[in-house]
């Protein structure tokens, strides 16, 4: 079943996309890029938002947690008022969990599709499907640069940009923290904060084993999830700004017509005070 739906599927899209393009290995794992992460854009965005919308709300989750640290059920009730799901903390971990069998698949895909052994080319063609004519194909160019795409990168450049690109796209895609909160108030801040530096760390130390392919894939990956990270980011702050300013607006258009019925009223109180006096004048005539 592993091989039917994920890793058969991804070699031979690898071997459409090495045709269509000029035999060029890495164009072919350029747009297998590209098409992975529009399939997955989606659920990165949507994963993005709750996360954010969580940071945002997290003065009133640690308020509520506090006030009723000892009634429970009372405060999922106060969770459920303003909104909060403590099971949707878990969810910024999905986009990472989709990433493995990716992963996986990728790098024996990779290992497949560019064997130059006559035991791998038998495994090949057993993974092919029919209507693709491996003759024109073989054998797949595996060279790019200095690089061998089927071997580690021998100068570790490929790891360090994997570091580099996977650390500076957690940094966009996280949400900061409010400056008046630290790390003991929020423990889910701080995992996240750790997952910062953990994950690159992991995945750079990984890609010293990867083949050169599959550390391309992931730096451009991750500099779509950059590009990704910069636009939710400049998107958030617009929105941000946009309701602040309506709510600016309704607090000077409630001071306004605040203002307006005070006036009116004290416009009153002066006629009626005026017409009082006018009265006791007459009567005083009299």
């Amino acid at each position: 079943m592993w091989d039917a739906f994920v890793i058969n599927p991804m070699v031979n899209a690898l071997l459409l996309l090495y045709q269509f393009l000029g035999r060029n290995f890495v164009l072919a794992i350029t747009v297998f890029t590209v098409l992975v992460r529009l399939v997955t854009l989606p659920l990165n965005l949507r994963q993005q938002r709750s996360s954010m919308r969580m940071q945002e709300m997290q003065p009133q989750i640690q308020a509520i947690q506090k006030k009723y640290k000892d009634n429970p059920q009372k405060m999922q009730e106060e969770f459920q008022r303003i909104g909060y799901n403590p099971a949707e903390t878990l969810s910024g971990c999905l986009p990472l969990l989709i990433q493995f069998p990716i992963l996986i698949g990728l790098y024996r895909a990779i290992l497949i599709v560019l064997g130059s052994t006559p035991l791998a080319l038998l495994e090949l063609t057993q993974r092919v499907n029919p209507g693709i004519d491996l003759t024109p194909l073989l054998p797949v160019s595996n060279k790019f640069a200095w690089l061998n795409l089927g071997q580690p990168d021998p100068f570790y450049i490929l790891p360090i940009l994997v570091l580099a690109t996977m650390f500076l796209q957690q940094k966009l895609l996280t949400p900061n923290a409010p400056k008046a909160q630290n790390n003991e108030d929020n423990p889910a801040a701080a995992m996240t904060q750790s997952m910062q530096y953990t994950m690159p760390i992991m995945f750079g130390f990984f890609s010293l084993s990867f083949p050169a392919g599959l550390s391309i894939y992931f730096i451009l990956a991750n500099i779509i999830g950059i590009g990704q990270g910069y636009y939710m980011r400049q998107a958030t702050a617009h929105e941000r700004a946009a309701s602040e300013e309506r709510r600016l607006s309704n607090v000077k258009s409630v001071e306004k017509d605040t203002g307006a019925a005070k006036t009116a009223d004290a416009g009153k109180s002066v006629e009626k005070d005026s017409s009082r006096s006018k009265r006791k004048r007459r009567s005083a005539k009299k």
